[in-house]
């Protein structure tokens, strides 16, 4: 069997070794008799498999006590309607900006709910940058700003917050979550679709401090207030019991390699290897500002839409998968999630190298 370099935005790559301890434990999980997927939710065995995982959760990104960690469903565009339905209570305002699709779909569905508003945006020049935000451009008023830290579809990240001084920050930390430390103290809430650097898709992980909860709309679903999973222990509703055994897994494996510093190390020489290449190729061309640029996903192009056509479906057949960009904005993309190895990305230059020799 061979394994395929694939660089998919998500759902990812997972660890090998994650994968095979998955594998084993397939039929039978330690000495249960049954398989995690088969295992009832509110038994004891399942009870140990999620509080584990909470538990390397919080000693990964060093969560501090005062905030709640949950294991939900609905991806990241559930929360979309969480956060404001939750937090845009007291003065129904919130503060949004703009750096891509999905923050723009946030700031769209808060809108329905109160008074969302764009207090800056780079949609001007296709989301290639990250916009300047001052602290007075924060409306002081505000139940809470917020952004997606990594942007998956154009490939820039906030590299440093905004300061929001007494307002709570919201940050979408699906394609960056656990690929380097993050300071969970400086925001209100964290959430993140597991599918990218977490597990199979079907978790969404969301990182809450305590004074957030318990203040939802009149209107809010039950299913739809933090409150009803925080007091649960996200067991208020089956959870997504095998995603959560995985997440599990993963978390083992960053802890066993280092933690998130070592992480952040292997992730900073995979896109290196591949930024160093773009800004040196006479063919190809990365489509972000420098300064601005994602870890995780590497946007590219050649400038002619056959020859994006031509390095895709000639890549896919050298081994390299999912590297076709967006529909929204073509060319290519590599997502170097924490599970491709450095190995891929070596790979992958090597195969541009060749390309470009061949094409120019």
């Amino acid at each position: 069997m061979a394994r395929i370099y694939n660089f998919s935005a998500g759902p990812s790559m997972l660890p090998e070794e994650v994968l095979k301890t998955a594998a084993a434990e397939m039929l039978e999980y330690g000495t249960t008799g049954q398989s995690v997927m088969e295992m009832s939710h509110r038994s004891k065995e399942y009870q140990a498999i999620i509080d584990e995982a909470e538990a390397d959760l919080r000693d990964i990104m060093n969560i501090p006590d005062n905030y709640s960690v949950l294991f939900l469903q609905g991806g990241a565009s559930t929360q979309f309607a969480m956060v404001p339905m939750n937090l845009m209570t007291k003065n129904k305002k919130a503060d949004y900006i703009v750096t891509g699709q999905w923050a723009k779909k946030a700031y769209k569905e808060a809108a329905r709910y109160g008074n969302a508003r764009v207090i800056a945006s780079s949609e001007d020049k296709t989301f290639s940058y990250i916009p300047e935000v001052t602290k007075d451009m924060i409306d002081s008023e505000a139940d809470y700003v917020h952004i997606c830290m990594n942007n998956t579809i154009y490939g820039t990240k906030w590299h440093s917050i905004p300061e929001t001084g007494d307002v709570p920050l919201v940050a979408d930390i699906s394609s960056c979550i656990l690929s380097e430390p993050i300071d969970v103290s400086k925001f209100g809430v964290l959430y993140a679709g597991a599918q990218k650097n977490v597990a199979p898709a079907g978790l969404t992980i969301v990182i809450i401090r305590k004074d957030l909860i318990g203040n939802a709309m009149d209107i809010t679903p039950t299913m739809l207030n933090y409150q009803t999973h925080a007091d649960n222990g996200s067991m208020f509703n089956t959870p997504p019991c095998y995603t959560i055994y995985i997440a599990g897994l993963v978390f083992k494996w960053i802890k066993k390699l280092g933690g998130l510093e070592e992480m952040k190390k292997i992730n900073v020489e995979k896109a290196s290897l591949i930024y160093d290449f773009l800004d040196s190729s006479k063919l190809f061309k990365g489509t972000v500002v420098p300064e601005a640029r994602s870890l995780m996903n590497i946007p590219f192009v050649t400038g002619d839409s056959e020859l994006d056509a031509k390095f895709v479906a000639e890549a896919k057949k050298a081994g390299f998968v999912n590297l076709k960009g967006h529909r929204s904005v073509g060319g290519m993309r590599a997502s170097v999630y924490n599970a491709m190895p450095v190995e891929g990305a070596r790979k992958l230059v090597e195969f541009m190298k060749k390309f470009e020799e061949e094409n120019l």
